[in-house]
């Protein structure tokens, strides 16, 4: 199945907790050119607004930093993976920090506002913390809650102010006016570094997560077997990859919060090319790669782009 692809570059760093994911696309981009090779040049691609200069003012909004930025990034991503899809074409997304992911879901939703969508979280971390529960306030742990639309308020420990809570409830429901994904369509692979509230709410809603230790045991092509089950009431697919689900002893600590044990590249190749080759995939985003964290120089966005490649061979096969 031969794909149009066009790639969406958001060089946002304003959900990270540590400075450097913006560089993350183009160092991916730099592995690229590094060896010659012209990826780069064979797909449109589309530089989203870059609003980071935010970050060298003062944060106004705890329990939710640069809240206010982030909803113009959220903005943007959001309708550019909407203009995507509705030109047919397959959006491959290239973004700093994975705030970026709520706003890609959303523009999934607003493209197809009809169908139901499942999302596949390939990450260390759970990213299903909201102002209420946040222990950090760093919005890169809070896509899912925005897209699922819950606060998780019987865990709460903050009292967001009502400009926060303004924004982020504008934000749950944007584009489609009511929550995008539903818990059941939610699958993690690789999650292993939780906080309590976080737990609590995976529990509650049944949420399945393929833990690294699963993936040794039953191999790739039976995890996303399982995977593709549970979704077959999904009539498409969104695949959000994480570098710090893999490994940063095999890899690099290259990201901005490495969990250790985690998976392979070879296993995170074998689980993207499989997603991939599924009709019902309609996006797949890179996120959080952070080159000035590498210990190996440039490792990491060397492997995010070794893997870019093999996605790409297998949506056109």
């Amino acid at each position: 199945m031969h794909r149009k692809i066009e790639i969406i570059v958001n060089n946002s760093e304003l959900t990270a907790g540590t400075r450097g994911a913006s560089l993350g696309p183009g160092a991916i981009m730099t592995a690229a050119r590094k060896t010659n090779n012209n990826y780069f040049n064979l797909f449109p691609l589309h530089p989203l607004p870059d609003f980071n200069h935010f970050l060298d003012q003062a944060n106004t909004t705890e329990f939710a930093k640069n809240i206010l930025p982030y909803k113009q990034v959220f903005e943007a991503v959001a309708e550019k993976t909407q203009t995507v899809l509705k030109n047919g074409s397959f959006p491959i997304i290239l973004a700093g920090d994975h705030g970026s992911a709520a706003g890609t879901i959303a523009g999934i939703k607003a493209a197809f506002p009809d169908k139901r969508l499942g999302v596949v979280w390939i990450d260390a971390h759970g990213d299903l913390h909201s102002p209420y529960t946040t222990p950090s306030g760093n919005m890169h742990g809070m896509p899912l809650s925005l897209s699922l639309g819950n606060d998780n308020k019987g865990y709460q420990r903050n009292t967001p102010s009502e400009e926060v809570t303004r924004i982020w409830d504008e934000l749950k429901f944007k584009y489609t006016g009511s929550s995008k994904i539903n818990p059941s369509d939610l699958v993690f692979i690789g999650v292993r570094d939780t906080e309590h509230e976080e737990d609590q709410l995976i529990a509650e809603n049944n949420i399945t997560n393929h833990t690294v230790e699963s993936l040794r045991k039953e191999g790739a092509p039976e995890i996303i077997s399982q995977v593709l089950k549970q979704l077959e009431p999904c009539d498409i697919i969104y695949v959000s990859f994480d570098v710090d689900s893999m490994d940063p002893e095999v890899t690099s600590f290259g990201t901005g919060t490495p969990v250790g044990n985690g998976i392979f590249p070879e296993e995170a190749e074998e689980i993207l090319t499989l997603l991939a080759q599924s009709p019902k995939t309609v996006c797949i985003e890179f996120v959080e790669v952070n080159p000035c964290l590498d210990n190996k120089i440039n490792t990491m966005a060397e492997t995010a782009f070794s893997l870019l490649e093999s996605v790409t061979v297998a949506l056109n096969n």
